[in-house]
């Protein structure tokens, strides 16, 4: 810590930091097709916090979203500014901020056992599905017409569990692999 309380970052965080928010954004570009298309973006998310741990990959999750924001295309589709955080679901890409955190705070209490990473992702999951699907209800509700919880999670939770449950075992494995590579704060 410096003389006014900040915590010093070094260089090599900085670095992988960078690196894993560029990972975030090549990773929403790609999109695989299926009835609802779906990003890899939650596998980046979750390798991100895996790799780095909850203090790092929380901070790599903001540099993606503040990149996004400044306009640079970093999003799913190659979209970019505010109106993608304001839009429909704009909630699910900040639910991220929420949930690094709490897998984070599971990391510091449990240790990073893989079961403990697993459960963490998985909560940290729900909670982005929680707040993108409020966040979505509002937004469609205002914009479209009015949807109600089920229409919400038919559209937006329940085509992605389990895409994204297997996200999770990917990235679990491959952040396994690379935690050997980069230690975590």
């Amino acid at each position: 810590m410096n003389a006014l309380g900040n915590v010093k970052i070094k260089t090599r965080d900085m670095v992988y930091i960078s690196l894993f928010a560029v990972l975030i954004a090549i990773c929403s570009w790609i999109s695989v097709p299926a009835t609802v298309p779906f990003t890899l973006q939650t596998f980046a998310v979750f390798l991100t916090v895996s790799v780095l741990g909850g203090k790092r990959g929380t901070i790599a999750i903001c540099v993606y979203l503040l990149l996004g924001i400044v306009g640079i295309p970093v999003f799913a589709g190659g979209r970019a500014g505010i109106g993608v955080i304001l839009g429909n679901t704009g909630g699910y890409l900040i639910g991220w901020i929420f949930a690094g955190p709490v897998m984070w705070a599971m990391e510091k209490l449990l240790g990073r056992k893989t079961w403990v990473l697993a459960l963490g992702m998985v909560i940290g999951l729900i909670i982005c599905y929680a707040l993108g699907t409020a966040w979505f209800i509002v937004v469609y509700t205002r914009n479209v017409r009015e949807i109600g919880i089920a229409g919400a999670l038919g559209m937006c939770v329940i085509p992605f569990i389990i895409p994204d449950l297997i996200k999770i075992a990917l990235a679990l494995f491959v952040g396994k692999r690379l935690e050997t590579i980069i230690k975590p704060l």
